[in-house]
């Protein structure tokens, strides 16, 4: 996929004439970005804006950014972000897609409550679809996305283009991610940054390989073109649908290999043995809970590395044996990953929040080692931890092994954790929102 030399390289200059409002200990390349709210700006034809829908497997969120165009044929400067969310994401609404519409339309009166009037018009407003969305049966997608919300957009005084309403494609998803963590990209620096994304469905890894040899082994599909600075970058980068910390906690119980799960308790040694509960994910619910004493678990596993649980067994190495079926043998192992830098977002982030590890408003620096002593500390502590999510150590076990014998990092990997860049939320919608100024020539 091409990305255009504007559109990347505007992930370079994001700047604010307000830079004082923060202040911070380390720079970065968005020095100065900050919420729109908390400096005033004047609004005229120069100021753009962009609405950005992320309908996620776990919730829907909205992204209304503020550009200023200062001077024509120059880069629009990003002056700010509104952000909200609802959950649960739109996937949970297949049946109900009207419900699923309202959730949007909610959203919608945060637009109209953040940008003036005047420019409603010249607003474009889209929904990318991801994970979530592409588990479903394609045509109960179609009808939620297209039938329900593209109506709702219809329905807005805002510029709806063609293209308003998408399922987006993993790989683009991953390529604007990693452009909106890497604009340092033309600096002097020849360190591989990359960007790590664990979401509820997928879970995706990105970074800019520096060595031939990566090149040479990195399997079909899982390289992206663009260009930029007038010169072709060749992006690894890859969505690993079905991988995602919810999608793998079904995995990991063994509900996507039984039929006919009505009736059944799916049961895990990463579960406290006295719990008794029901979840419900993409509409599905499912009973769960601790393997007890005296009966059999249902969980299992096909690796002879990973051996069956024995009955009340529970803690992290009975856990760890049950995640790591999800993922041992099925994601490719990059060699250059073991030398790069990684900045990691989503539940990598929120579980390590979970766990105190880091600061929920400044993230921190954590090695993937922390994420396993983690781990054990959770697991064999289990009737004793509380926490908001009986998940807690089945999640924590399931990131050590999608880092570890997934991914192939070391257990020394620096990742740096990070939620916001400046008061800016992490992900792809920055880039993509800028790329659709561009396209629909609102910004040149």
């Amino acid at each position: 996929m091409a990305i255009s030399q504007g559109a990347a390289f505007f992930m370079l200059v994001v700047s604010c004439v307000c830079s004082t409002v923060f202040h911070r200990d380390q720079q970065t390349w968005f020095e100065g970005v900050f919420l729109s709210s908390m400096c005033p700006i004047n609004v005229s034809a120069s100021t753009l804006y962009g609405i950005m829908f992320d309908a996620g497997s776990t919730g829907t969120r909205i992204h209304v950014y503020t550009f200023v165009q200062k001077l024509p044929g120059q880069l629009p400067i990003l002056e700010g972000e509104i952000f909200d969310s609802v959950n649960p994401g739109l996937s949970a609404f297949v049946d109900q897609p009207k419900q699923g519409a309202e959730t949007v339309q909610e959203l919608l009166e945060v637009a109209k409550d953040s940008i003036p009037r005047s420019h409603w018009k010249r607003t474009p407003v889209v929904l990318r679809a991801t994970a979530g969305l592409r588990l479903l049966p394609e045509k109960k997608a179609q009808a939620l996305l297209f039938e329900v919300v593209k109506e709702i957009f219809r329905k807005s005084p805002f510029l709806v283009p063609d293209d308003s309403v998408s399922i987006m494609d993993g790989s683009y998803e991953d390529v604007q991610s990693w452009l909106s963590f890497t604009g340092q990209l033309h600096g002097h620096s020849q360190e591989t940054v990359g960007t790590l994304d664990l979401g509820g469905a997928s879970t995706q890894i990105t970074f800019l390989p520096q060595f031939e040899k990566t090149l040479e082994q990195t399997p079909r599909g899982y390289l992206t073109s663009f260009e930029m600075f007038n010169s072709t970058y060749k992006l690894y980068t890859h969505s690993y649908l079905g991988f995602g910390l919810k999608a793998a906690r079904l995995t990991a119980l063994g509900a996507l290999e039984t039929e006919g799960i009505d009736g059944h308790t799916f049961r895990s040694a990463c579960l406290p043995r006295w719990l008794e509960a029901e979840w419900i994910f993409g509409g599905v619910k499912y009973q769960y809970g601790g393997n007890q004493e005296g009966s059999l678990p249902l969980t299992f596993s096909p690796c002879p590395c990973a051996p069956f649980a024995l009955s009340g067994e529970a803690g992290f190495e009975p856990c760890y044996a049950e995640v790591l079926r999800v993922v041992q043998g099925k994601l490719h192992q990059p060699d250059e990953v073991q030398r790069s830098s990684f900045y990691a977002f989503s539940y990598y982030y929120d579980r390590a929040v979970d766990t105190d590890m880091i600061d929920y408003e400044k993230g921190g620096v954590l090695k993937v080692e922390d994420f396993e002593r983690k781990a054990r500390e959770v697991c064999d502590n289990l009737e004793n931890f509380t926490s908001g999510s009986p998940f807690l150590c089945m999640d924590l076990s399931y990131i050590t092994a999608l880092l570890k014998d997934g991914f192939g990092f070391a257990g020394n990997t620096v990742l740096q954790l990070t939620k916001k860049v400046n008061n800016i939320e992490t992900g792809w919608a920055l880039g993509a929102t800028f790329h659709l100024l561009q396209s629909l020539g609102i910004s040149h």
